[in-house]
């Protein structure tokens, strides 16, 4: 009889009366993300799981029925960009609206012909009421020239494929695979995607041209068991990020590659669960013994309040040097005391972050980062043993009452060693690039943005960055002299020269870095990006300066 309960309750799981017709995910590139965030400060969309943003697609289309109950709010340019994601995510596939080759109900010259129409295009399309597929071909082309500090150039091409789907309504899945090269200066190509430099083909360099190749792929089960609680699980390979943070996340910033993960979601209520465990490689050794993988574990727990903030607890954990810890795969339990019941040997971290909701138009958000158990030197601001970082910013749409203008400020302080470990392998990073905040330990920054979409189909970026950088000092001939914790890949050890680690010392840098960005998909699937950067570097303690320019043209085609 005991056994019972259990296959009900696994029956009601599997077979659960709610359907979806799109389980898989949006990624996290597509411009719908953005206006979601922007009518989610609006408040005309009350949340948008932000915190770990990967959208089924029907959650978009949910998040966009609720826009369209609100449309006399919208702005003529938001209707336009609502309009937009309604013909893409409600998946009627019209032919009025939509059009694909090999079309059963248009001849080849047709579709041919639709390509360069503002139709929602696939390059295949098939849609039965418990499954469907589609196929979309993927292509991009960038040409960059740097200015400073000498004239160069560089061309990237690539091209490939994307297919996904549900499955007999709720088993999602996605695969994806771009090839790609490139023609001219190694440096500037790494400047325009600096994705190369995580890039086993690209760092590799064995062959007669630099190439580079990218591959995602998962699959996802979704159901709910009880109206309102939605249960998923989901295993693969996807772009990812985790946590708040507009410039940069401290959790996970999503500047590394995929990472290869499982993944548990709850969400009933004002309640939201998520459970991750996940595996990426350390630096890149051209020897092959040399090479590792480690593992990223991590829970959080949140809870929403309508129209008033969202507070979360999360927490992570960096291992290696053996297979999967089964301790850490359990979504219930508490990281820290599970490391100490296996001896203490991993990189654990603990943060708390608040995302505000009760002032239209005008958000705040704010986490608290503490690396390792800190907790009983918290008061000691000056202790090397004090490894935290925290976070403030506020959102304002609509800013200085201007429609679809959005306004961003946000501060980042990340103390001396954060994410470093006293086990290298075991550092918060993969690829030799860190899983947080780009800025790395030892830093703040002062970000700002300014975006405009002029109308849904043009929108203007205006970022800057002002970051402060205190880096370990070093001779002529490249020994350590001084370690003040400014390098993720070197920790304080577990008996340091010097116990004290004041904040910003070493070697001061200041960089301001202006980018300029304007998006322009003047025909649906056919985007074009114009970027200018700028970054004036300042070595505030030898007194020198750098600067380094380029701009970029980049045709992206998601047909």
């Amino acid at each position: 009889m005991k056994l019972f309960p259990k296959i009900f309750f696994l029956l009601l799981l599997l077979f659960a009366v709610n359907a979806y017709s799109q389980v898989e995910n949006v990624p996290l590139d597509h411009p719908v993300y953005n206006f979601l965030k922007e009518m989610k400060v609006k408040n005309i969309v009350p949340y948008i799981s932000e915190d770990i943003p990967n959208l089924s697609r029907f959650q978009v289309k949910a998040y966009l029925q609720q826009v369209e109950k609100k449309l006399s709010e919208l702005s003529n340019t938001e209707k336009d960009l609502f309009e937009r994601y309604k013909a893409e995510f409600y998946e009627i596939l019209d032919p009025d609206i939509t059009t694909y080759f090999f079309h059963p109900e248009k001849d080849f010259s047709t579709s041919l012909t639709e390509a360069f129409s503002n139709k929602v295009k696939y390059f295949y399309a098939y849609k039965e009421e418990s499954a469907n597929v589609y196929i979309e071909m993927l292509g991009h082309y960038s040409y960059g020239a740097q200015f400073k500090p000498s004239i160069n150039n560089a061309h990237l091409f690539d091209i490939g494929f994307r297919f996904h789907g549900t499955l007999f309504d709720h088993l999602g899945y996605d695969l994806s695979f771009i090839k790609g090269g490139a023609a001219g200066s190694r440096q500037v190509a790494e400047l325009l995607e600096p994705r190369l430099l995580q890039n086993f083909k690209w760092i590799e360099n064995s062959e007669n041209i630099g190439n580079y190749d990218y591959t995602e792929g998962y699959i996802k089960y979704h159901t709910e068991p009880i109206n309102n609680m939605h249960l998923s699980i989901q295993l693969g390979k996807e772009h990812k990020t985790v946590g708040y943070g507009y410039g940069g996340k401290l959790i996970l910033s999503g500047n590394t590659p995929p990472l290869d993960f499982i993944q548990f979601d709850f969400n009933y209520g004002i309640t939201h669960f998520t459970s991750i465990h996940g595996s990426t490689v350390g630096d890149y050794s051209p020897e092959r013994d040399k090479r590792y993988t480690k593992f990223w574990a991590f829970n959080r727990f949140e809870l929403s309040f309508k129209n008033l903030f969202d507070v979360g607890i999360g927490e992570s954990m960096v291992y290696s040097g053996r297979g999967l810890e089964l301790a850490y795969l359990t979504p219930v339990g508490f990281y820290k005391f599970i490391e100490n019941s296996i001896q203490d040997r991993d990189n654990g971290n603990l943060y708390f972050d608040l995302q505000t909701s009760f002032i239209p138009n005008l958000e705040f958000q704010a986490t608290f980062l503490l690396d390792e158990n800190i907790l009983s030197n918290l008061q000691n601001l000056q202790s090397y043993k004090n490894k935290t970082a925290y976070q403030v910013g506020l959102f304002w749409y609509e800013a200085f009452t201007l429609n679809n203008l959005s306004y961003i400020l946000e501060y980042t302080k990340i103390r001396p060693y954060v994410y470093t470990h006293f086990n290298i392998q075991n550092t918060y990073s993969a690829w030799g690039t860190s899983l947080g905040h780009p800025i790395g330990p030892n830093a703040d920054e002062i970000f700002t943005r300014l975006a405009y979409n002029f109308t849904d189909w043009v929108r203007f970026t205006l970022d800057y960055h002002f970051i402060r950088r205190g880096e370990n000092i070093y001779d002529e001939d490249g020994n350590l002299i001084k370690n003040v914790g400014g390098d993720i890949n070197l920790t304080h050890g577990t008996k340091p020269e010097n116990t004290e680690a004041l904040f910003l010392d070493g070697i001061r840098i200041d960089n301001n870095i202006f980018q300029l960005g304007l998006r322009i998909e003047p025909i649906k699937d056919f985007i074009f990006d114009i970027i200018y950067d700028f970054n004036n570097e300042k070595n505030i303690s030898e007194g020198t300066t750098f600067n380094l320019s380029y701009g970029e043209i980049k045709f992206t085609l998601n047909y």
